[in-house]
């Protein structure tokens, strides 16, 4: 099942879809801003994540929800350094997610082993020089523009064909910057630069994603397009903390379509997702 969902060089394998937990070290995330800003409950909660069944977990210090505002380097610094230390002297696989070089290097430094950059190298010209440097493997995901201008970008003729499109250009760049393909993860970008109908369109088109031929991850835990599926007739749609049986569902289907890990919340639903799809592969 490796050779269906594609393996990276660097991480462990898995003979399933693998499940990462986020653990958001900021005080204004989506999801679950200021839950785990305390260095010492980020950790805690990382742990938790894996005793939940995550396989590796992400840290992230900057929200990229949209309208968000950057945070400053040294700020970003102060919040995941710590975590991202002390997650990976408990063994933990470690992915940190920024879009800055140095925040990747000194993270990569504490024990990361997996750069998630929401940008896919272009928010700062000195990520992928840096990575590369590392040999770490690297997230490459489809992105238009920082949050407070991305909803704007959410323009498409054909939105998997032209996420596709711009994947294989931006893989192509990172390729060609020194970081091996071996080492590449890519990443549709759900709710960047996209509305409910380009989301939904994305997750129904994964083959065409699976084409260019690296490992997928699928990031669809909590995002907005689940709360406008989720929305009754005339009502609001169910706040953040409420989707996670919908993420459970999306992860499914998602280990289903070949993803080669899904990025989550709330980790044990998914967990069991994924278990249970790849035991339905295993009978087919």
């Amino acid at each position: 099942m490796s050779t269906l969902r594609g393996t990276v060089q660097g991480l462990p394998e898995w003979d399933r879809c693998a499940v990462m937990g986020v653990v958001n070290v900021t005080p204004d995330s989506f999801s679950d801003g200021g839950r785990w800003f305390d260095t010492t409950t980020a950790v805690k909660h990382g742990l938790d994540l894996v005793a939940e069944g995550a396989d590796l977990v992400d840290v992230g210090g900057e929200s990229t929800r949209p309208g968000a505002s950057r945070v400053d380097e040294s700020e970003e610094l102060r919040r995941v350094i710590p975590v991202v230390r002390d997650l990976a002297a408990e063994g933990v696989t470690v992915s940190v997610d920024t879009m800055r070089a140095r925040v990747a290097e000194q993270a990569i430094a504490a024990g990361a082993v997996l750069v998630n950059d929401v940008s896919g190298g272009q928010a700062d010209p000195d990520m992928v020089p840096v990575v590369a440097a590392a040999g770490a493997p690297f997230v490459v995901m489809h992105w238009r523009g920082f949050s407070e201008s991305m909803n704007s970008r959410a323009v498409y003729g054909d939105v998997v064909g032209e996420v596709t499109d711009e994947l294989r250009a931006r893989m192509d760049a990172v390729v060609a910057g020194g970081i091996a393909p071996e080492r590449l993860v890519i990443d549709p970008g759900l709710g960047f630069a996209k509305d409910a109908p380009h989301d939904l369109a994305l997750l129904a088109g994964l083959d065409a994603l699976r084409a260019l031929g690296r490992p997928l991850l699928v990031a669809a835990s909590r995002k907005r397009f689940l709360g406008h599926v989720l929305a009754r007739e005339g009502a609001a749609p169910p706040p953040a903390r409420e989707r996670d049986a919908a993420t459970a569902a999306v992860s499914a289907l998602s280990a289903r379509a070949g993803a080669w890990a899904v990025r989550v919340h709330e980790v044990r639903a998914t967990a069991d997702a994924v278990r249970v799809a790849r035991a339905i592969e295993e009978a087919a």
